[in-house]
């Protein structure tokens, strides 16, 4: 009885066994798969059809009554026509209405569906997720054999996400900041091809993080950090406020938030940038020692002692490494702005370098991984704006975030007694 039950149980081979075929499960589910795809694709094409045929009925009364003198519509056939559906056009027949006049009428599910956003936006989505424009068509769900799709081409599907990527940039990049307060400014480059890429976020007094501008050029120059800080200000920005400003060592940027901003600007020296100045020029051997020197001195209860460890730490190595002992002098002072402030210390953590936004221009390099050649700055920053909307979504508050409120206050008390009044020849200049 056992073996009889397992001999029930087993397949038979296939042209075996009273002419019945063996059928994997796994070949099963594949195309039960693809015919529920099928499926839906062409219900969601059946519904759009009885919608028009609806929005008809709504403009001609019932087909076949009649409505006399109070007619104000009459159908008119059908003309091949296109809308936007899972990701292309597909092409399918558009019901015609006409007045009493003779002038066409539109059928307002059809008005609908021709917009060309959520193709735009499917091209978009696609893109950001590593589709390349060659396998675009390959990504959408199958159409029925019977239905005809267009505007899935490599060169359409470019075009799609250029016109799209090109409204974001315009949008963001002249968006207001007319009312919002940033009392911290992150400033920091990034590299995409031949380009330089100078990005500015800032952080609010809630703690969320915002990116503000990009400006595209060479190299990290003063003119390019003044073409980003101007742009902020035309845009809203309030200069005569206290803020501090936490950038990296780059001595253009420094200069054009000293020469745009003047007294009401206190920098932060990113301490990893400084870190590796320094270690760059020291052997191997010596990097252990020095690397635990620096972050004892930046651990130090006050200014003045992290200031009088830092410069021994200097004369230690001037002898043996005069490069890395200029290198520790150069903005010392610079690097300890944020411990001067007296904050916590995990808002001292957030604060005392560029991490923040170096996250951001990882983000934005693994997005253009893919692109092969960069055709000019306009390329570049769609594809830089691009990626800061898709990194934003996952920004988060930084730590420390409740104690802003006295970073603000601190901020206020180092105001000169006698600030430099800024006029707008000074800002646009």
């Amino acid at each position: 009885m056992k073996r009889g039950a397992t001999e029930r149980g087993r397949e038979a081979p296939v042209g075996q066994g009273g002419g019945c075929r063996g059928v994997g499960v796994g070949g099963v589910l594949v195309r039960a798969g693809e015919a529920l795809r099928e499926l839906v694709m062409a219900t969601g094409l059946a519904v759009f059809e009885a919608m028009l045929e609806e929005d008809r009925e709504a403009l001609c009364g019932p087909a076949g009554s009649w409505q006399g003198a109070q007619r104000t519509a009459y159908r008119y056939g059908h003309e091949q026509g296109r809308v936007v559906l899972g990701g292309r056009k597909v092409q399918l027949g558009r019901p015609r209405v006409r007045s009493v006049g003779g002038e066409e009428l539109a059928l307002p599910s059809w008005v609908a569906m021709r917009q060309e956003d959520p193709l735009d936006e499917r091209a978009l989505e696609q893109m950001i997720v590593g589709v390349s424009t060659r396998k675009y068509a390959r990504s959408l769900e199958a159409l029925p054999e019977s239905r005809n799709s267009c505007s899935v081409s490599r060169s359409s599907v470019s075009r799609r996400f250029v016109a799209r990527t090109r409204q974001q940039i315009t949008r963001r990049l002249s968006e207001s900041l007319e009312g919002r307060d940033f009392p911290v400014l992150m400033i920091d480059g990034t590299v995409l091809g031949d380009h330089v890429l100078l990005l500015a976020m800032g952080i609010e007094a809630d703690g969320s993080k915002r990116v503000l501008g990009v400006v595209e050029g060479s190299s990290e120059s003063e003119q390019a950090g003044r073409a980003l800080l101007r742009n902020l200000i035309e845009r809203g920005l309030p200069v005569e406020r206290m803020r501090l400003f936490v950038v990296d060592g780059g001595k253009g940027v420094r200069a054009a938030i000293r020469k745009t901003f003047a007294g009401w600007a206190l920098i932060q020296r990113c301490q990893i940038h400084k870190m590796r100045n320094v270690i760059d020029h020291l052997p191997e051997s010596k990097h252990a020692w020095v690397r635990t020197a620096i972050r004892k001195a930046w651990a130090a209860g006050s200014v003045e002692q992290a200031r009088k460890r830092l410069v021994g730490l200097a004369e230690q190595l001037e002898e043996a490494h005069p490069g890395a002992a200029s290198s520790l002098r150069e903005g010392l002072d610079e690097t300890l702005t944020i411990m001067g402030l007296r904050v916590s210390a995990t808002l001292t953590r957030s604060l005392r370098s560029t991490n923040p936004i170096e996250n951001l221009n990882s983000a934005l390099k693994h997005l253009a991984r893919r692109v092969k050649r960069w055709r000019g700055g306009t390329m570049v920053l769609r594809w830089a704006v691009t990626g800061i909307l898709e990194a934003e979504k996952r920004f988060r508050r930084i730590k420390g975030f409740r104690d802003l409120p006295a970073l603000s206050i601190a901020l206020a008390q180092s105001v000169p007694s006698y600030p430099e009044k800024l006029d707008q020849e000074t800002l646009t200049a």
